[in-house]
């Protein structure tokens, strides 16, 4: 353990440079995560007529009131956190690591969910106008799997976004304001031919409707229990509200917000009038039977076999207009979890148009090999789907009120009221456990896939802790031993950087790192930026390091102090960085006040650790 004012050189990667590519306005930003979540008014609909008959405009509106908490809760901690990642990146700064990765991966299954159900049904819906079961033959692959068409079709779709991706979020975003715009114009032409439908049109079936929702409130033993089944079950309608904070780094200034709001105006204005025509022209069971082509068979009981042409046309490229926005979000998210080690940093490898192809490439086939594993049956993603971004949802509002109270200093451009983030977190948890109840295997097919992922991704954050025990369990194989040590120094060479102002700071930040983090190299950097308070400060913490060697806390630990004379700033990150040759991920700091004269987003990606 040593103390100096000069750090000295470590073995460790050059620090990645950040490309300058042009972000993203508001109606590109908007298209790739409107795409998800507005690809939701083809089904969502049904899902809320089933459940509650002619009460489902009324449940789609208090769907609508959860989005407009959850753009509180998005807004507060994403503008003071603008970072890649989402509710991991939230808790990243507000927790630990552990309890972050549990976050990463439960979207990160989200977003395979959204992939591969959106692929296949959108390859379904084509497949009715297109009918290629008929020039598609299957295919019989080894150990009894087989590629239908459909699923044939829905990994083409995905390939095609994956290369897509791959040429840049630009690129990607062109493709997505296209399919953007058309569906909104479909969407809406579905509205005015329900109006006029409505006024002039021979079928009326409201309130045939009406009669069957009370023999369906009578079922279900109350209109209370009915309203929360259907709530739990049209939450599903939600889902891609998540999306725009996993690629915050790709938009512009102040798009963050905007998107936000865009989303919930299209999920306020849509859902629940498509509700209402497709109550008026279909009966229930009607309904009931076209569940899965609900607004097709509606446009074609309104307006004829062409609007239902259309339909199926625009539903095909919405639902591909979801998986590209799974492409983009889980790229913004993995990249960001592999700088931290949460998952290896192979992965990281970004390519000239700032795309991350490792990340899109390992997508692409984990998503293809589940469609051909499941035999193109995806009842048990769906369970995935629908509590791993529920799940997400609440987790960012848990880590939303964790800020509040860890982090109560934290520079912010907005402050969501505490008590619309409680009962933002409350309305999905409660979501959580309808869909459980509805189905208990949604539970279990959860877990199915989320056990083995989040002991994988810990397995990778504790991966020193696992070469600690390995190398004490083969001391006696000496030659063996000092192979591994020899080929592996990399795990335990992993240098950190933390600013400290005060000594009371020190135990926290060796705790953190001892419990998050991979490497025992650490630098402390110390600013003196003149004051008296500041120059003591120093004295006290090189006295104290080698006292902390002495009393032999943190053995493992190589701890150096560099004292640096200048005030705190992103030009001094930036500084540290180029001069340790390490990531900016790496540097962890305290929190950035309202006293600063900079934001969060100008320090590149440090980490807060502390209050």
């Amino acid at each position: 353990m040593t103390s100096h004012t000069h750090a000295s050189a470590h073995t460790v990667p050059k620090p990645h440079q950040n490309k300058s590519h042009a972000k993203l306005g508001q109606l590109a930003a908007t298209a790739i995560c409107g795409n998800d979540i507005l690809s939701s008014a083809l089904y969502v609909s049904g899902i809320a007529i089933l459940f509650a008959g002619i009460y489902a405009p009324v449940v789609l509106l208090g769907v609508v009131g959860v989005l407009y908490l959850y753009k509180k809760v998005y807004t507060e901690v994403v503008e003071a956190l603008p970072i890649n990642g989402g509710a991991y990146n939230c808790l990243l700064n507000g927790t630990s690591k552990t309890v972050a990765a549990v976050a990463g991966v439960m979207t990160f299954l989200s977003y395979i969910a959204t992939a591969v159900i959106s692929a296949k049904v959108g390859a379904e819906y084509l497949g009715k106008i297109a009918h290629f079961d008929a020039w598609i033959a299957t295919y019989q692959l080894p150990m009894g799997f087989e590629v239908t068409p459909v699923m044939l079709v829905s990994m083409c779709v995905l390939f095609f976004f994956a290369l897509l991706v791959i040429s840049g979020v630009k690129d990607s975003a062109t493709v997505a304001v296209s399919i953007f715009l058309f569906h909104i114009v479909t969407l809406t032409a579905f509205l005015v031919f329900g109006l006029i439908h409505f006024l002039f049109g021979e079928a009326q079936f409201l309130a045939e409707n009406a009669t069957h929702t009370v023999d369906l409130v009578s079922t279900n033993h109350g209109l209370w229990k009915t309203l929360f089944l259907a709530f739990s079950a049209s939450l599903l309608g939600v889902s891609g509200f998540e999306s725009s904070a996993n690629f915050v780094e790709e938009q512009g200034k102040g798009v963050f917000r905007k998107t936000l709001r865009n989303m919930l105006i299209g999920v306020a204005v849509f859902n629940p009038l498509i509700a209402l025509i497709v109550l008026q022209s279909m009966p229930y069971e009607a309904i009931a039977s076209a569940k899965d082509f609900l607004l097709a068979d509606a446009a074609y009981s309104m307006q004829g076999s062409w609007f239902q042409f259309l339909v199926v046309v625009d539903a095909f490229l919405v639902l591909s207009g979801a998986v590209l926005t799974s492409f983009v979000g889980v790229s913004g998210l993995m990249h960001r979890m592999s700088m931290d080690m949460c998952i290896p940093h192979y992965f990281s490898k970004e390519n000239r148009k700032g795309s991350f192809p490792r990340i899109i490439w390992g997508f692409f086939i984990l998503c293809s090999s589940i469609l051909i594993i499941t035999h193109g049956d995806l009842l048990s993603l769906a369970g995935v789907y629908t509590i791993a971004f529920l799940g997400v949802m609440s987790l960012f509002a848990l880590g939303n009120l964790v800020l509040k109270e860890s982090r109560e200093d934290l520079k912010r451009t907005y402050q969501a009221p505490f008590f619309a983030v409680l009962l933002a977190f409350l309305a999905t948890s409660f979501g959580i456990v309808g869909n459980i109840y509805l189905d208990p295997n949604n539970l279990r097919f959860f877990a199915l896939y989320f056990i083995p992922s989040v002991v994988l991704v810990l397995c990778v954050i504790y991966i020193d802790k696992i070469f600690k025990v390995f190398l004490r369990l083969t001391r006696s194989f000496p030659h063996f031993n000092q192979y591994v040590r020899l080929h592996f120094k990399d795990l335990t060479d992993g240098t950190f950087v933390a600013f400290i102002h005060h000594v009371s700071r020190l135990q926290l930040i060796l705790d953190y790192i001892d419990r998050n983090e991979t490497g025992w190299n650490i630098t402390l950097v110390h600013c003196i930026d003149g004051t008296e308070e500041s120059k003591a400060n120093a004295k006290i913490i090189q006295d104290l390091l080698p006292k902390i060697q002495d009393a032999g806390f943190y053995p493992h630990f190589k701890i150096q102090l560099l004292i640096k004379k200048k005030t705190f700033s992103p030009a001094l990150i930036d500084e540290i960085s180029t001069e340790l040759h390490i990531e900016k991920n790496r540097i962890f700091i305290g929190s950035i006040h309202k006293t600063h004269d900079f934001d969060y987003a100008e320090l590149g990606g440090a980490r807060i650790i502390f209050g």
